[in-house]
């Protein structure tokens, strides 16, 4: 997978799956699967590191991330999440910003907004850095829109979302996550831009879909947004498996003869 595979694919109609994964031993896993794309995403700061929201995450947190995931899926096109105000600096600070995290084995980056990036997208870009775009909810912004809520319900958000999305393909972003936004609104962008959108929340019509590994997996049994579906149940499966192995420790049927030396 390389950029020009996503506009080979919005082109032919073949949807986009792109997954977000943080580590090392989710990498190794994905990079035997089918999927596109992978996200190493700042929501690393919340399922990982345990904070509130992707506020939290540093430039140091991504690049080490990014780094653990490239490691482990080297054969995948992988995406760094450029976080909270990274890229919001002096050009010099930004491109420095995204420059280790292509140095710590992204592919692309991936930043939030249009509004006050455009220029740096352009200099990106024509520096030789793939750049995703994200709008619709963009979580490092949530104190701005009062929380994590749909966006583009009124005509006025969804006429803002839609020309952010036009400027960011002008701009030179190769790929757009669209987050939380009604599926009519996530239609209507898709099909006016040459670029491939990949939604979140953002119903089906999108070009491609993204989900947290943990999410897709069920490791988070008490959460339940209405975008989400699990494809497995991961919290359990790897809970029952935790409980066997403390019964046999306990039981002595653990270890065995063929575990020892």
């Amino acid at each position: 997978m390389n950029v020009l595979d996503f506009y080979t694919m919005k082109n032919l109609k073949q949807k986009i799956s792109m997954v977000t994964c943080y580590d090392y031993t989710s990498a190794c896993l994905l990079s035997k699967t089918n999927i596109d794309c992978i996200l190493v995403g700042d929501s690393v700061a919340m399922m990982i590191h345990g904070y509130n929201d992707t506020l939290s995450a540093t430039l140091n947190m991504m690049t080490i991330h990014t780094a653990a995931v490239s490691r482990g899926a080297k054969n995948k096109f992988i995406v760094g999440d450029l976080p909270f105000l990274s890229y919001r600096k002096s050009l010099s600070k930004s491109i420095s910003a995204a420059q280790k995290l292509m140095k710590a084995g992204a592919c692309a980056i991936k930043l939030e907004g249009a509004a006050g990036n455009i220029k740096l997208i352009q200099h990106l870009t024509e520096s030789g850095v793939p750049v995703m775009g994200h709008l619709g909810l963009t979580p490092q912004s949530i104190h701005l829109l009062g929380g994590f809520k749909i966006q583009g319900k009124t005509d006025r958000e969804a006429d803002r979302i839609n020309e952010s999305a036009i400027a960011l393909q002008e701009a030179g972003c190769f790929a757009l996550v669209l987050e939380c936004v009604p599926n009519m609104l996530a239609k209507k962008i898709t099909e006016s831009l040459n670029i491939p959108t990949i939604g979140i929340g953002a119903g089906p019509f999108t070009d491609g879909q993204v989900l947290v590994f943990q999410d897709l997996l069920g490791m988070q049994p008490t959460f339940k947004p209405k975008f989400l579906k699990t494809f497995a149940d991961g919290f359990n499966f790897i809970s029952n498996g935790i409980e066997n192995y403390i019964s046999e420790v306990k039981n002595g049927e653990f270890p065995k003869d063929e575990h020892c030396y």
